[in-house]
């Protein structure tokens, strides 16, 4: 085949928020009426503080129609089509288009400010819809479905068997747990075994961090400062965040306990693979010799980067020229591209000229990999049922070399 399979790691989709109506259980639909305004509203003012507004608004410009395909089959189809991709991992979406699910069943599934009755509600009213999209074309569309799990272990484990019965197969949990408690605590086990047994993927987006640390109160008040940086300090520290779980998932033997447990960290970029494993490493074989620690270890069969290959893999966005130059230190089978649709700072409308400007020259085989090979692998994408239309899609391999 002269032309590479691409799938995408990293695709959003949502409803207009409106319309999340129509998939909410109806006893919500009085709360969902309250709320919507409220939500928009908050919506409006996060893109302002976050300074993303007049970036928005400007590139949103001649992209209207094409935008839809954040909910329109259609029009997504045309989007992939056009960027050459022939699968994508589908997540929720954010404020560029305003379509965030309701009661705080985002992307971030935050733990403050929220009704976990509601939130759930939320979440479900996204899956329900979600479960409709990526039956348009199952072959193409990874759905993951929105899982609060910290709320309740068995609400989650029944959410978990219906994403799976319904043809959603990876689950978003949340990054921030706030005072609940965290990922390493033993009343997960039952939900980390139903994961593996319906061979389903847990993800990890980044995003979520503590804003009002950088941005001060949301909603402001009359009396908020402006915090100069704040957005700075935010790009600095998401990542931190977003790797945070990983560290819980390691070091309390959640990857031992649960050997074929798959898990992925999307979109907060690839570059702090490489030390972060050199600490963890470090801090496995050469820290523990410091007696006051004590033993932290033996309960582990493996160090931390012997865990990060087995079983987690990178959601690598937008993914620039260093990290493909990096690819055999963040891990060669890890690491996989990922478009952002339909978002701002993602690579549509020029996907086409980003893959070549971050993969030109570099040997055939790895950029295969990067670009679909190992997501199709990790996924479990049917290669030979999508060969005909990567052949009538895929970017040409002529163009990296």
């Amino acid at each position: 085949m002269d032309r590479h399979l691409v799938i995408s790691s990293d695709c959003h989709a949502g409803l207009p928020p409106d319309q999340y109506r129509d998939y909410l259980d109806t006893k919500y639909h009085a709360a969902f009426d309250e709320a919507l305004p409220l939500q928009i509203a908050a919506m409006t003012e996060a893109s302002k503080r976050f300074l993303v507004d007049d970036i928005n608004t400007e590139w949103r410009k001649g992209n209207e129609e094409l935008l839809t395909g954040a909910w329109d089959h259609d029009a997504r189809i045309k989007v992939l089509d056009g960027d050459g991709i022939a699968g994508e991992i589908v997540f929720p979406d954010g404020i560029t288009e305003q379509n965030t699910p309701p009661f705080g069943a985002s992307l971030g599934l935050p733990v403050k400010n929220v009704d976990p009755e509601l939130q759930w509600a939320g979440c479900r009213a996204h899956n329900r819809w979600l479960a409709e999209l990526v039956s348009m074309a199952p072959e193409r569309h990874f759905g993951v479905a929105l899982v609060p799990a910290l709320w309740d272990v068995d609400e989650a484990i029944k959410e978990i068997r219906w994403a799976k019965k319904n043809g959603l197969n990876g689950l978003l949990l949340p990054v921030i747990w706030g005072d609940l408690d965290p990922y390493h605590h033993p009343k997960y086990d039952a939900m980390w075994a139903v994961i593996e047994e319906l061979e389903m993927i847990i993800h990890f987006h980044s995003g979520p961090a503590p804003m009002e640390d950088y941005l001060g109160p949301m909603p402001a008040r009359e009396d908020s400062a402006e915090l100069p940086g704040g957005v700075g300090i935010y790009v600095a520290e998401v990542p931190f965040h977003l790797t945070r779980p990983l560290s819980f998932l390691i070091w309390g033997g959640v990857f031992e306990r649960f050997p074929t447990l798959k898990c992925v960290f999307t979109e907060g970029t690839a570059i702090w693979v490489p030390e972060y494993l050199r600490l963890h490493d470090h801090r496995f074989e050469v820290t523990h010799y410091s007696q006051k620690l004590g033993d932290y270890r033996s309960h582990l069969s493996m160090k931390p980067s012997e865990y990060f290959a087995r079983n987690v893999a990178v959601g690598a966005s937008c993914m620039p020229r260093r990290e493909a130059e990096l690819r055999h230190e963040i891990g060669m089978g890890q690491i996989m591209w990922g478009s952002d649709y339909p978002h701002p700072e993602g690579s549509w409308p020029f996907t086409p000229d980003q893959m070549v400007e971050t993969f030109r020259g570099l040997p055939e085989e790895d950029i295969a990999a990067m670009l679909g090979g190992n997501a199709a692998r990790f996924y479990g994408f049917d290669v030979e049922g999508l060969a005909s239309l990567v052949e009538e899609i895929g970017p040409l391999k002529s163009r990296f070399v």
